[in-house]
């Protein structure tokens, strides 16, 4: 084998090795309503989040807003595993839920990266109205 062919082999393994490690970008969002929350409640209130799964690092990204609640913000949290009409504990706590809009990142074990790309993870934002949680919305896959 030539020195040239030797070289273009090493380059071409290079650049699969590069691909095979890339990282997958999945996106997650979610409509938020008292008529998700379990039980449902008669809330005007609404929301969304939307959220960025980087697989390799297992970070998630999130952005969260939410309007004409009955009273402040007192929690929000993303929660699993559990599909829509059952409730689970939280898994990521958000701090600072009154500053608008909500976000930030976690990195997530792989046990609940398995149960977020499952579909099994909800958000919810709590009120001292509504103190189990007073909107809700199940986190699903977009856009692949």
């Amino acid at each position: 084998m030539s020195l040239k062919s030797a070289a273009a082999l090493s380059l071409v393994a290079l650049l699969a090795a590069a691909g095979a490690a890339r990282a997958d970008i999945v996106h997650f969002a979610a409509a938020l309503s008292g008529k998700d929350e379990v039980p449902a409640n008669a809330t005007t209130g609404t929301g969304q989040v939307t959220a960025e799964l980087e697989t390799t690092e297992r970070t998630l990204a999130y952005r969260a807003t939410y309007q004409g609640l009955t009273g402040p913000a007192t929690m929000a949290h993303f929660h699993g595993p559990a599909a829509a009409g059952a409730n689970a504990p939280p898994v990521v706590v958000i701090g600072d839920q009154g500053k608008l809009p909500i976000g930030g990142s976690v990195r997530l074990s792989e046990k609940e990266m398995e149960d977020l790309l499952a579909g099994k993870w909800y958000f919810n934002v709590h009120t001292a109205a509504n103190p189990g949680g007073e909107i809700r919305g199940q986190l699903k896959e977009v856009g692949r």
